[in-house]
C-alpha cells in the first residue's frame, strides 16, 4: 500500500537535489570564461574566489556563532555529512573552486575545461538520474546514476574541440568510476567535486604524454 508520508519526503528530496544540482551546474560558467581569457587573469579571479568559500568554511567549523548562521541559513542546500557540526568538513563550492584553480595551474587549457565540465554536468545528471530513476546500487552511488554520468560524459569529450577521443574516452571512463566510489581518508571525506576533475584531467594528460605528445602545444588555447 502506498505510503503518502514517504512519498512527500522523496519528492522533498528529489526538489532539494534539483536546486542544489542548479547551483552546480552554475559552475559550468567557469570552464566556460576560461575559455575565453588568459590562463593568468583565470588564476588571478579564482584564488580570491576560492580563498572566500575557504574561510568561510573554516570559520564555520571553528566559531560557533558563524557555524549557526551558516547551518540555519543553507541548512536546506546542505547534505547529511555537511550537516554534522562535530567533525571538519568543506562544503561542495570550496572543492568546486579549489578543483579549478587547480586545473587552472597544473593542467593544459583543454584538458582542465574538459575536467571541469565534466564534474559540473555529468555529476549533476547522475545525481537527478540516481535520485529519479536509482534502483541497484554499488556502494553509496546507483548503477543507473553512473550510467547517465557515463553517457553525458562522453557527450561532453566529444564535442570538447581539440581533445583527442581517445584521451576523451578515457576521462570519461576515469570521472565515471571516481563519482561512484567514495574517498576517505580515516573519517574526512573527500568531495568527489575535487576527485573527479582532477583524477580525469591527470589521466587525460598521460594519455597525451605517452601517446600524442606533439599535439600537447594544441591544448593550450580554445579555437
Amino acid at each position: 500500500m502506498p505510503q503518502p508520508g514517504r512519498h512527500t519526503s522523496e519528492a522533498a528530496s528529489f526538489t532539494a537535489e534539483i536546486a542544489r544540482k542548479a547551483i552546480h551546474l552554475s559552475s559550468l560558467s567557469i570552464a566556460v570564461i576560461y575559455c575565453h581569457i588568459e590562463r593568468e587573469l583565470a588564476i588571478i579571479l579564482l584564488i580570491p574566489i576560492f580563498a572566500g568559500f575557504f574561510l568561510v568554511d573554516l570559520a564555520k567549523n571553528v566559531i560557533p556563532p558563524i557555524s549557526e548562521w551558516y547551518h540555519r541559513t543553507f541548512s536546506a542546500m546542505l547534505r547529511e555529512h555537511e550537516l554534522q557540526k562535530e567533525r571538519l568538513h568543506f562544503n561542495g563550492a570550496t572543492y568546486i573552486t579549489l578543483s579549478a584553480l587547480l586545473l587552472v595551474l597544473f593542467f593544459p587549457k583543454i584538458i582542465a575545461i574538459t575536467a571541469f565540465s565534466l564534474v559540473a554536468v555529468s555529476d549533476t545528471v547522475a545525481a537527478l538520474a540516481g535520485k529519479k530513476f536509482g534502483r541497484h546500487r554499488i556502494w553509496n552511488k546507483s548503477i543507473e546514476g553512473s550510467a547517465a554520468f557515463l553517457v553525458s560524459a562522453l557527450l561532453i569529450v566529444f564535442l570538447v574541440p581539440r581533445l583527442n577521443p581517445a584521451a576523451g574516452i578515457v576521462m570519461a571512463i576515469t570521472a565515471t568510476v571516481i563519482e561512484a566510489i567514495p574517498w576517505r581518508i580515516g573519517w574526512f571525506r573527500i568531495d568527489d567535486n575535487l576527485t573527479i576533475p582532477i583524477a580525469s584531467a591527470i589521466v587525460g594528460y598521460v594519455v597525451y604524454l605517452v601517446l600524442f605528445p606533439s599535439a600537447i602545444a594544441e591544448l593550450t588555447a580554445c579555437p
